[in-house]
C-alpha cells in the first residue's frame, strides 16, 4: 500500500507514489539510510558506581539541563532515570533557559524549574537565591560549564556530579572522564548515553528505552484557532528547514520545497516550523505552494504550540536540529538529513525515524560553515531519497495499525 493511498484515500499501485516523482528530485535507489537503536548500537560508558548517602539528598536534586533544545531532549532518558533514584518526598528540579519552561512543565517527572534568563552572562542574584531556598542536596550537570558548577555551589548545592571539563573538577564531588570525540569519524557514543552514564553511576537502573511521558498543557482545544485547525488535520507534514548551529547543517531549502510540493500534490498540508531567524528559509520552502495548504510558521509559534503541531503531524522532515529531536520524543515518525554532524552522536531517539547520511572524506567536520563551500555531504541527499523514506515509514505505520 503506497503513501499516496494514505494521503488521498485512493487505491493505488504500490509504486505509484514513488514513480510519480519528477526526475529532478534525484535518485531514490541505494539510499544511504540509517536507523538508530542507542541501547543496542552504542552502549553507555561505564563508571564506578556511587553509593548515595541517604542524608545527602536534603530536599532533592537539581539537574542543570543543556541549553540547546536538541541536547535537552537527548538528556530526557537520563532525567527520567534520575527520577527513579530520588527518595520519596524529595523533589526533582531542572535548571534551564527560561524560554524552555514549556518543555519542563510538560514533563510529570519534573517537580519544578529554576529558569535562567541570561544563560551566557551568568546567574542573577534572584536565580541563585531561588535555588538556595530549595535546599537541594544533590546536583547533576548535563553540560560542561564551569560557571554553572560554581553557581550551583554558591547556591548551596553541596554534592555536584558531572563530566570532567573546563577545570571544574574541584567543584564536583565526582567528575566523569569521557573519551575525546574523534575527528572526521563517527563517535559511536550517543549524547543520550553520556547523560545516561552519569545517571547510572549515581545508581539509576538501566534505561528501558521509554522516554518520560509528556502532558501538554494547555490542550490542543485551548490553542489559537489557526493552530488548533492545523493540529486537527490528519495529513499534516511538519518541516524543520533551519538549524541554529549553522548553514552547513541545512539541507537546501529548494529540496525541502520539493518534498513539501510532493506532499501537497498528494493531498496533504505543510507547516514549516522554526525560529524567527529562520523565517526567510521557511518562505523559500513554501514559495509557489497553495497558501491554503502550506504555512510558514517560523517564529510564529510558542514552544507549547510547536510541541502540539509536532505531536499532531503525520510526518516530520528535518535537519539535525532541536525540532527533529522534539518531534521524535513526541512519538511521531520522520526523516532527518545529516551532513557535517555525527548521526551516531546526535541522531533522534526513536525507532520511527530514518536518517539519511552520505559519508564523504571530510564528513563529519562539525563546522558551522562548509570550508570547501560545496556542502557535498548534505547535498548528496536528494528529495527523491527523502520522499522514498517517507513512503516506507507511512507503509510501516499503516501495517502496524492493521495489526492492532
Amino acid at each position: 500500500m503506497s503513501a499516496l493511498w494514505y494521503l488521498t484515500g485512493i487505491e493505488a499501485e504500490d509504486d505509484f507514489f514513488t514513480d510519480s516523482i519528477p526526475e529532478e528530485y534525484g535518485a531514490m535507489s541505494e539510499r544511504p539510510v540509517h536507523m538508530l537503536d542507542i541501547r543496542r548500537d552504542f552502549p553507555s560508558p561505564q563508571f564506578e558506581k556511587i553509593v548515595p548517602d541517604p542524608g545527602m539528598w536534603r530536599n532533592g536534586m537539581a539537574v542543570r539541563m543543556p541549553n540547546h533544545l536538541g541536547d535537552a531532549v537527548m538528556a530526557l532518558p537520563a532525567l527520567g532515570q534520575l527520577r527513579k533514584i530520588i527518595p520519596p518526598r524529595c523533589a526533582l528540579y531542572c535548571i534551564a533557559p527560561a524560554g524552555q519552561r514549556a518543555l519542563y512543565h510538560s514533563l510529570p517527572v519534573v517537580d519544578g524549574i529554576v529558569p535562567l534568563e541570561r544563560i551566557h552572562s551568568g546567574w542573577s542574584r534572584e536565580e541563585l537565591m531561588l535555588l538556595r531556598r530549595l535546599r537541594l542536596g544533590v546536583g547533576v550537570l548535563f553540560n560542561n560549564s564551569f560557571r554553572d558548577a560554581l553557581s550551583m555551589r554558591l547556591a548551596g548545592v553541596p554534592n555536584l556530579y558531572g563530566a570532567k571539563a573546563r577545570c571544574r573538577s574541584f567543584l564536583l564531588r565526582r567528575a566523569f572522564a569521557f573519551p575525546p570525540r574523534p575527528e572526521r569519524e563517527p563517535a559511536n557514543i550517543h549524547h543520550a548515553n553520556r547523560y545516561l552514564a552519569i545517571a547510572s553511576a549515581l545508581g539509576a537502573p538501566d534505561w528501558d528505552g521509554v522516554l518520560p511521558e509528556f502532558r501538554l498543557s494547555p490542550g490542543v482545544d485551548e490553542l489559537p484557532p489557526a493552530i488548533t485547525a492545523l493540529c486537527e488535520h490528519p495529513k499534516l507534514l511538519t518541516v524543520a528547514s533551519g538549524a541554529a548551529y549553522g548553514a552547513a547543517k541545512r539541507w537546501p531549502s529548494e529540496n525541502f520545497a520539493a518534498v513539501a510540493r510532493h506532499w501537497v500534490e498528494a493531498g496533504g498540508i505543510v507547516a514549516v516550523l522554526g525560529s524567527g531567524a529562520e523565517r526567510k528559509i521557511g518562505d523559500e520552502v513554501v514559495e509557489g505552494l497553495d497558501p491554503r495548504k502550506a504555512y510558514n510558521l517560523s517564529g510564529g509559534t510558542s514552544l507549547i504550540e510547536l510541541m502540539h503541531l509536532l505531536r499532531s503531524s503525520a510526518m516530520t522532515v528535518a535537519n539535525d536540529s532541536g525540532i527533529m529531536h522534539l518531534a521524535a520524543a513526541l512519538g511521531r515518525p520522520g526523516v532527518a538529513v545529516f551532513g557535517p554532524t555525527d548521526f551516531t552522536a546526535t541522531g533522534p531517539i526513536s525507532p520511527n525515524w530514518r536518517l539519511l547520511y552520505e559519508k564523504i572524506e571530510c564528513s563529519p567536520c562539525f563546522r558551522r560553515e562548509c570550508r570547501e563551500g560545496h556542502q557535498c555531504c548534505i547535498r548528496a541527499i536528494t528529495p527523491g531519497m527523502v520522499i522514498a523514506e517517507i513512503d516506507d515509514l507511512l507503509r510501516a505505520e499503516r501495517a502496524a495499525g492493521a495489526r492492532k
